[in-house]
């Protein structure tokens, strides 16, 4: 505290004191002292044509952050899949030979090469242009699993 004052409170008496050596301002009620521009003007200012770009480096240095505004291409068609290997091994013999069946399989062996064949061959791991032919394939499979299965469950090639 100064002279029995705080200091905020000396600082308030002598901006009053500058205040009323100033006087009144002659400016409208509704204006704010210090606030010389409105939001909104009240002419409004001219348009200028661009000025040259290379007078002002300012406005060198924004345009240089600006990109270059392209049109998204469209994208490309994802590439078709390869075709699997097994697309041209259709006939019964082929797939009998995929399946590694032998007279000795037991029903437990067979269902295991059934889920095996089945991991690589079911048509919905396939892409859509090979479905066909991997129908054909599982149907073929579990066919000769079927008859094997008979087989063994007859007792049959033991």
């Amino acid at each position: 505290m100064l002279f029995g004052k705080s200091l905020f409170q000396s600082v308030v008496d002598r901006l009053d004191a500058e205040a009323e050596e100033q006087g009144p301002a002659d400016e409208p009620a509704f204006r704010i002292n210090g606030l010389s521009t409105s939001f909104v003007p009240d002419v409004p200012a001219p348009v200028q044509p661009p000025s040259d770009t290379a007078s002002d480096p300012r406005l060198d240095a924004y345009l240089s952050l600006m990109t270059v505004e392209t049109a998204p291409s469209e994208p490309e068609p994802p590439a078709p899949p390869p075709p699997p290997i097994w697309l041209e091994r259709l006939s019964p013999e082929e797939v009998a030979e995929d399946l590694g069946l032998t007279p000795t399989d037991d029903r437990d062996r067979l269902q295991e090469r059934r889920r095996n064949f089945a991991r690589d061959n079911h048509p919905d791991r396939v892409a859509e242009d090979y479905r066909e032919a991997a129908t054909v394939r599982m149907k073929i499979a579990n066919r000769l699993i079927d008859e094997a299965i008979n087989r063994f469950d007859l007792g049959i090639g033991r």
